[in-house]
C-alpha cells in the first residue's frame, strides 16, 4: 500500500534486530552512591526499611552498607544529562526535544529522521544487591524490537532495547529493556 510506505523506511531498524549497537567502553559515572541521596530518594516514597537507611541494620543482615532500593538503581546508573557550560534546548518551542538526553535511548545510523520520542514502558530484572559507595554503569545497547506504528501523536516505531547494569567489579546487577517511541509528529492543521 502506498499509503503505509513509509513503514519501509523502518526496514533496517527491523532487519538489525538482534545487534548491539552500543560499541562504547563501560565507563562509570562519576558518582559513587551516596547515603543522602538514597534518603532523599525515600522520603517522598515514605518508604522504611532500615536496610535503606540504616548501616548497622544492613551490615547485620551480610550488605556491605545500606542498600540501594531496586527502584532507584537506573537514577544511578545514568550518564550525567548536563554539566557546567551544556545547552539541553536549542529553542524555545513547545516540546522543544532536548539536544540530548541519557533516557532517549541511543540512535543509529538505521533510524529514519524522527524529531519527537517519549519512552513507553521499561522492564527491569534485578539480579542483585548495589550499597551506598558503588558506582553503576548502563552498558550495552541490544536492539530487541523495532515495530512501525501510526498513532495518534505521529507515525513512527516503537523500538526495545537492552541493557545492562554494571558495577565496579563488572557484576550485571540488573538488565533493562526500554521501549522508546521515535516519531514524526502529525502535522498541526
Amino acid at each position: 500500500m502506498a499509503s503505509d510506505s513509509w513503514k519501509m523506511t523502518w526496514q533496517p531498524m527491523i532487519d538489525a534486530i538482534g545487534r548491539d549497537f552500543d560499541e562504547r567502553p563501560a565507563v562509570f559515572v562519576a558518582d559513587r552512591i551516596e547515603r543522602g541521596a538514597v534518603r532523599r530518594w525515600l522520603e517522598p516514597l515514605e518508604f522504611d526499611c532500615a536496610l535503606h537507611y540504616d548501616p548497622e541494620v544492613a551490615r547485620a543482615y551480610g550488605y556491605a552498607d545500606v542498600v540501594v532500593p531496586t527502584s532507584a538503581l537506573p537514577t544511578f546508573a545514568l550518564e550525567p544529562m548536563w554539566n557546567p557550560g551544556d545547552v539541553l534546548f536549542a529553542g524555545a518551542a513547545r516540546d522543544e526535544q532536548p539536544l540530548k538526553s541519557a533516557v532517549s535511548g541511543i540512535r543509529c545510523e538505521m533510524e529514519p529522521p524522527t524529531t519527537g520520542y517519549f519512552a513507553t514502558d521499561i522492564d527491569i530484572e534485578y539480579l542483585l544487591p548495589v550499597a551506598v559507595g558503588d558506582r553503576l554503569v548502563k552498558r550495552g545497547a541490544r536492539l530487541v524490537a523495532c515495530e512501525p506504528k501510526e498513532t495518534k501523536v505521529g507515525r513512527g516505531a516503537f523500538i526495545t532495547w537492552q541493557s545492562e547494569l554494571i558495577n565496579e567489579r563488572f557484576e550485571v546487577v540488573a538488565r533493562t529493556c526500554t521501549t522508546i517511541f521515535r516519531y514524526n509528529p502529525h502535522s498541526q492543521s
